[in-house]
């Protein structure tokens, strides 16, 4: 039996969810990320926003100058991770296996539970509607024999949209003049080798296959299968253990060279990874740090280390990484995690684990280290660690740290 696929998108999920809730907002140009004397870039804005020009992940500085009477917010992603949990909700009542994409996105195989093409039709006109009825906002919809054509119907009729490709040759058609970048998987990169070989359209691809096949490789020939519209992918749900990482970054608005506060940032960070961790149950068998220098020069060191999802190994890992790094101004950094397992690892104990209790070593580590935080900065961490996960949050609060840094107080009589 052929695949029956939907593809889900909500229509400028951040912008949309803020106009729902503050109708003040409605009708203008909306940019959700950092404010305008930020650094940064636009995570999300309202279609009122693109008219001139604003899109996802452009610079911050970028977007004002071409919308400066423009509103813009810092996201608000707990609000958005609970909407999301909403629509998913609804979503995953109609499928037979959904496969999450983003907050905002997914997959849907209805062929069990939608019997035809007819049955698929009906349900995703009301997924359509009870998205609307019950959150408020709009979302395109594209339903399709296979993944790749399902997510290019639900990007044909955006905004609030409902488009159909029932079959290979369908999709074909649609596609067939149009440039590389239609393709699932063709980025920028790839895109700029295609065009430099004269290979622009899909129909490019597949009169030249032989020719993207000996530039792309492996890549190159799910290109060909895809020009021709051949996608058997299942839909897979998706599972925490999957993820290759987990990590927490933050950028700076001025940039720092005393490497203390990039210490007691990473301090922070190392928090936020560990409740991002402890929230899917996973650990890390290695640790990861991240710095953008001022000169836009990225660099990431990493290590393995006993599985762990502490955030006190996880500072004191990427501490250590920090020191062995070029002391020049910092703009960006970053903590993470990598070769995640849900598993715990079990170890014999040794003598010395005999004579300590590991639990209470820990917890006088994580208070040890909350404790010098707030004597240098004045702010009660241990008392509002849950607010630091939030990320306007964090960044305010690593902003406030790179201003009021005290230094140690001598001892008397120095």
């Amino acid at each position: 039996m052929q695949q029956i696929i939907i593809h889900v998108d909500m229509d400028a999920f951040f912008a949309s969810v803020e106009m729902r809730d503050d109708p003040a907002l409605r009708g203008k140009p909306l940019i959700i990320g950092s404010l305008p004397h930020e650094r940064g870039v636009v995570a999300t804005c309202s279609y009122e926003a693109r008219k001139f020009g604003v899109h996802s992940a452009m610079n911050i500085k970028e977007a004002y100058r071409r919308c400066p009477h423009g509103i813009y917010m810092h996201p608000d992603f707990y609000k958005y991770k609970a909407v999301s949990d909403q629509l998913h909700e609804i979503w995953n009542t109609y499928a037979s296996a959904s496969q999450t994409i983003a907050l905002d996105e997914a997959y849907l195989d209805v062929t069990e539970t939608a019997k035809d093409w007819e049955g698929a039709r009906r349900i995703a006109q009301t997924i359509k509607q009870r998205t609307w009825d019950e959150l408020g906002l709009t979302c395109s919809v594209g339903l399709a024999y296979s993944k790749t054509a399902a997510k290019t119907a639900s990007e044909e009729k955006k905004p609030n949209g409902y488009f159909e490709i029932p079959t290979a040759a369908d999709f074909v058609s649609l596609i067939i003049d149009r440039d590389v970048r239609v393709l699932y998987t063709v980025g920028a990169k790839t895109s700029e080798k295609l065009h430099a070989s004269g290979i622009h359209t899909v129909r490019d691809i597949q009169s030249h296959s032989e020719n993207v096949i000996r530039l792309c490789g492996r890549h190159g020939r799910w290109l060909v299968q895809l020009a021709y519209g051949q996608d058997d992918r299942k839909v897979t749900p998706y599972r925490p253990e999957d993820a290759k990482s987990i990590g927490r970054e933050v950028t700076f608005q001025q940039d720092v060279s005393d490497f203390a506060v990039l210490r007691d940032t990473l301090i922070l960070l190392a928090f936020c990874v560990e409740h991002r961790a402890k929230r899917v149950g996973l650990q890390g068998k290695g640790v990861t740090l991240k710095l953008t220098y001022a000169d836009m020069k990225q660099i990431t060191r990493s290590h393995l280390i006993p599985q762990t999802d502490s955030a006190v190994t996880i500072y004191q890992e990427t501490a250590k990484l920090l020191e062995k790094t070029a002391q020049r101004p910092v703009r960006l950094i970053g903590a993470g995690l990598y070769q995640l397992t849900g598993e715990a690892e079990e170890r014999q104990l040794s003598f010395d684990d005999l004579l300590r209790d590991e639990l209470s070593s820990e917890e006088d580590a994580r208070r040890q280290l909350l404790s010098e935080l707030q004597e240098r900065y004045g702010l009660d961490f241990a008392g509002n660690l849950e607010k630091i996960y939030h990320y306007e949050i964090l960044h305010k609060t690593v902003e406030y740290m790179r201003k009021h840094r005290r230094r140690p107080a001598e001892p008397a009589g120095q």
